[in-house]
């Protein structure tokens, strides 16, 4: 399988296959989850940081951040909780790779969606999301114009931020092989695989296989699954190479049948055993830093 690795240096070879250490792209909140929903998932500013504190102990390599209104518990762009946010991980873990959202899901304007961009100093986010194109979900749309990518692509270029690129199928893929030739987008590139929502790539080897075949060079990927397919992505890109985007953003359930609520914990610590089982190390948030030209960590963020 090509892994999408291009020109990276890799730590280890087996029957063949280049392997990296692992990484773990830890999503604790996202937009949906709702505490009638489960009681795990973290809404305000000190349960996030304090779950981003948990996962840091058991070992992850970067975390996707969606900040909530502490009143309603409903998605904010809102910097200033954003901020806080990062501001309360930091003061525990100074080179942990922070990613924010800038999800066009819920907000429509520009102005909103780059706001958690202009987070400067100790704040700065490393990385902002950029999904692709537009999607539909179960009931409702992400709506992201070429317009829309473009300006906050721009943004990002000028605040040195690297783009967490989400791709939901193989179009999106191509899109980003596009902007790079425009010079809107630059290696080395970060991607999100994200398969299993209704309307785009499902579940399956073939859907997954062939994303990661079209990735750009110079591209680390991680591959998630939405709802019951998360356990099954996340096991087939631990055993491929590739890395995991895991948590209760994409997935509040532990089993299949749903039986249990996970706690993003859960999710953690079993993700771990696969990796074990896999021989597969987790690789730190500053070996990530290097690969993807960012800046060192404390005190210094973004896109070196």
């Amino acid at each position: 399988m090509r892994c999408g690795h291009g020109d990276f240096r890799l730590q280890d070879k087996r029957n063949g296959e280049l392997f990296l250490d692992l990484i773990i792209n830890f999503t604790p909140t996202g937009m949906i989850p709702t505490r009638e929903m489960t009681p795990h998932v973290p809404i305000s500013v000190n349960e996030i940081v304090e779950d981003v504190h948990k996962a840091v102990e058991i070992g992850i390599t970067m975390v996707h951040l969606h900040a909530r209104d502490e009143e309603t518990g409903k998605p904010t762009y809102k910097a200033d909780i954003y901020g806080r946010i990062i501001e309360g991980i930091r003061s525990f873990t100074k080179d942990l790779v922070l990613g924010v959202s800038l999800s066009g899901r819920n907000f429509k304007e520009f102005s909103q969606r780059a706001e958690p961009l202009q987070l400067g100093g100790d704040l700065k986010p490393d990385m902002g999301s950029l999904t692709l194109s537009s999607t539909n979900f179960n009931r409702e749309a992400s709506v992201n114009s070429p317009d829309m990518i473009r300006a906050l692509a721009d943004e990002m270029k000028s605040r040195g931020i690297l783009p967490e690129l989400e791709a939901f199928d193989a179009g999106m893929i191509n899109y980003a092989k596009y902007l790079e030739t425009k010079g809107i987008l630059k290696p080395p590139h970060y991607f999100n695989l994200l398969l299993g929502n209704i309307a785009c790539a499902q579940a399956d080897l073939l859907h997954a296989g062939v994303m990661i075949r079209d990735l750009p060079p110079n591209s680390l990927w991680c591959l998630a699954g939405i709802g019951d397919s998360q356990l099954m992505m996340n096991s087939i890109a631990i055993a491929s190479g590739g890395g995991v985007r895991v948590g209760l953003e994409d997935n509040i359930w532990f089993d299949p049948a749903r039986t249990r609520l996970a706690s993003n914990s859960d999710l953690l610590r079993r993700i771990h055993r696969i990796a074990a089982a896999n021989e597969r190390k987790v690789l730190s948030p500053a070996a990530l830093r290097k690969t993807l030209d960012l800046q060192r960590g404390d005190g210094e963020y973004g896109r070196a």
